[in-house]
This record gives C-alpha cells, structure tokens and sequence, in this order.
C-alpha cells in the first residue's frame, strides 16, 4: 500500500505544510503527473486543489516532468531538476524518476492552486 509524504506549498504566504498520507488518500496521488490537479481533501484541505510540482523516491533521486512513466531512467542532461552544471556547455548523466507518481515514490511536492472558504492554517494548524 502507498504511503508518502506531501509537501503543500502556500504560494500567498510562503509556508510549507508537510502531510503523511497512505490508504485511500495516497491512492489519490497514485497514477496522477506532475502538474495535474488535485483534490485538497486527500490531504486536509477540503474544498481546495493542489497542482503536483514535483517530488522525489526514497533514495532522493527527483521526478522530473520532461521523463514519461514512474520508472528510474538514466538521462543526459545540460541542467535542470537534479543538475546544476557549473560551467558553460557542462553535461551530465544522471538517474531520475519519471512524471508520474508510483509506489516508489516518497514525498510529493504540491501548491495550492484554488482556495476553499477556511484558512489553511487553521486546517493544518502547526503541530508545535
């Protein structure tokens, strides 16, 4: 059964809201790609929607969303999501986990794109 981590980004204030997710809430993540929309309510946020940003597996290696499917690959790349080339023509090949979210997957990275009627803070509220 999935479980992971989703990071909810809020673009107005800057906070980010960390959620453990599995069961049934998790299946809503499985299957869907970076930047497809979803329903808040998988992770607390009842009547707001999340756009899929990014995310990375167990081992750290990113999604990136240039890469079809959810399996590992190995590409050439001149810069981008897990490369930062340091000088000018700089190319690298790299193993990164393709678009689509997958069992393997651990944290997912989401920003809320719609807002519902409640504050955010007050439904993830801060465990501290």
């Amino acid at each position: 059964m999935a479980e992971f981590t989703v990071a909810v980004s809020d673009p107005e204030d800057g906070t980010t809201y960390q959620i453990d997710v599995d069961g049934q809430d998790a299946n809503r993540f499985i299957g869907r790609e970076i930047g497809e929309d979803v329903d808040g309510g998988a992770v607390g946020l009842d009547g707001y929607t999340l756009e899929l940003t990014g995310g990375s597996d167990d081992a750290g290696r990113p999604m990136r969303p240039d890469v079809r499917g959810d399996d590992l690959k190995s590409i050439l790349t001149d810069g981008g999501v897990g490369f930062n080339p340091t000088r000018d023509g700089e190319r690298k090949r790299i193993t990164v986990r393709g678009r689509e979210v997958s069992d393997a997957t651990a944290q997912v990275n989401a920003k809320i794109t719609e807002r519902g009627s409640d504050d955010v803070d007050d439904l993830l509220g801060d465990e501290e």
